[in-house]
């Protein structure tokens, strides 16, 4: 396989680079009572952007660990499976859950349905909303101890889905006291999350009084590393034993052994604003699209570790390609040197080289291309407002709910939250409700299909590739998951010999 020069990085990098690690997880060989195996050390991505609130994307990293859940998961088909709800049952607009007994937050206090209603109170009215309640009325009642019934403004069949987001996890009382909510002490999962140190680190003890029974391990120590060939020096040197997100560029030189790759929900997508400048114009949007190589990203960039994208949704789903169709397309008009920017953000490692070539590739096509690449903390609010002509983005696309649609609403329905592209399109509009609107199954499927045909239709987005979960795990490790949807790493079951 061919690496760039720029890639062979050399031994006093990679020192370097160790170095940052060196010492984060001091303490981490210890065990409780010493009798029962190593703490499990984790070099993670992307640092808290919000306290670790899980009405951010912050609730991830709390699922991940294995420390807040939620009334319901996902089984590996994405359909909805009990979890502190043992059962449930829809009538018209309102679902009706029975709480799962014998459940203690990590506080010693009792699950019960007014902490359920707490809960889903608070993410339900926060502003912003999760996005998974993107156009969702909810409301949520305890009608006695251990029922709740949610209720939506219209008749909703993806509740039990929308229910699973981490966003919408289930927290003590205390999380609730101060302005923001902390999840310290306060989750229910088999780890309880014990310090916090801002943006550099995380300790979490096994909780044994969890109600799915005692975790394997004593407890997780996470280290927030950005840098990418920081995070593969530690699996290399031995500084962590699980690594998430291991760049593409560090894959290569690894012990194949400790590495896994597995096909994820994850579109590199390049949308375009359709509300102002260049884009505006349906013929450019096309001259776009059809300037990029999405080959060429997948092999030059992503070094064969990606697919290339057909649409939208990529071969996690695979009913998807089954049910694609082509998707009539506006003819491209010659660009004839318009300027364009590009916006892009480091925190991936991939994402600034994706945004040079595709500045190649469209100045090649007739664009003059500038690149605006910052940290994504310091560039989302600017591309949520439209500031750019186009940006390149690793979005996830089952993240939340198991299902696409509110992915697809987010992203590209009028009043979408995610709305990148600026799009307003009365027959996308439509699609994406008839898509939302319909029941579980194959029917639902056939209509997201129709939905994303119909946002391809316009150019308002042109996907690329399809990501990898690329994790590595140290020789020692057992169990670790390995979730294309980014929501399990450290589970009950995960340990260290």
């Amino acid at each position: 396989m061919r690496l760039p020069a720029n890639r062979l990085l050399p031994v006093t990098a990679l020192t370097a680079a160790s170095a940052l690690l060196t010492g984060c997880f001091a303490g981490a060989q210890s065990t409780d009572a010493g009798t029962d195996g190593r703490r499990v050390r984790v070099a993670m991505l992307q640092p808290p952007r919000s306290g670790l609130s899980p009405l951010s994307d912050d609730a991830f990293k709390l699922s991940r660990w294995s420390t807040a859940e939620t009334l319901v998961k996902l089984d590996k088909a994405g359909d909805a499976q009990p979890a502190l709800a043992a059962k449930w049952q829809q009538s018209g607009r309102t679902w009706t859950f029975e709480i799962r007994d014998g459940v203690t937050f990590h506080d010693g206090t009792k699950l019960d349905a007014k902490a359920v209603v707490r809960s889903l109170t608070k993410a339900a009215t926060a502003s912003p909303k999760p996005r998974i309640l993107d156009g969702v009325d909810l409301t949520a009642k305890a009608e006695d101890t251990d029922t709740v019934t949610v209720t939506t403004g219209t008749e909703d069949p993806l509740v039990p889905q929308r229910l699973s987001s981490p966003q919408l996890s289930v927290l003590a009382a205390k999380a609730y006291r101060g302005k923001t909510v902390n999840p310290v002490g306060a989750g229910t999962g088999p780890f309880e999350l014990t310090k916090v140190d801002g943006t550099a680190s995380a300790t979490l003890d096994r909780y044994d009084a969890y109600w799915g029974g005692r975790a394997e391990s004593p407890g997780i120590d996470v280290k927030f590393v950005p840098d990418g060939t920081a995070r593969a020096a530690a699996l290399r040197s031995g500084e962590a034993d699980i690594v998430e997100a291991i760049p593409v560029s560090q894959a290569a030189v690894l012990d194949q052994d400790l590495i896994t790759e597995v096909p994820m929900p994850r579109t590199n997508t390049l949308y375009l604003n359709t509300g102002k400048g260049a884009f505006k114009n349906r013929a450019l949007r096309a001259a776009a699209r059809a300037a990029i190589d999405a080959e060429a990203l997948v092999k030059g960039v992503y070094e064969g570790r990606a697919d290339v994208a057909e649409g939208l949704l990529g071969p996690a789903l695979p009913w998807a390609a089954e049910l694609r169709s082509p998707v009539r397309r506006t003819k491209a008009a010659e660009p004839n040197g318009e300027a364009i920017t590009i916006g892009t953000y480091t925190d991936r490692a991939e994402m600034p080289e994706v945004a040079a070539t595709l500045q190649q590739q469209l100045q090649k096509a007739g664009f003059r291309v500038k690149l605006d690449v910052r940290e994504y903390t310091n560039i989302e609010a600017d591309a949520l407002a439209g500031r750019f002509d186009a940006f390149v983005l690793s979005r996830a696309t089952v993240l939340d709910s198991g299902d696409p649609a509110a992915y697809l609403y987010s992203d590209f329905a009028s009043d979408g939250t995610f709305n990148l592209s600026q799009l307003t399109d009365k027959n996308v509009d439509a699609a994406l409700k008839k898509a939302s609107d319909t029941k579980v199954g194959d029917a639902r499927r056939a209509a997201i299909i129709a939905a994303e045909a119909a946002v391809l239709a316009t150019d308002a987005a042109v996907p690329m590739l399809h990501e990898r979960v690329i994790q590595g795990d140290a020789a020692g490790v057992v169990d670790a998951a390995h979730d294309p949807r980014e929501r399990e790493l450290v589970t009950v079951d995960t340990h260290v010999k």
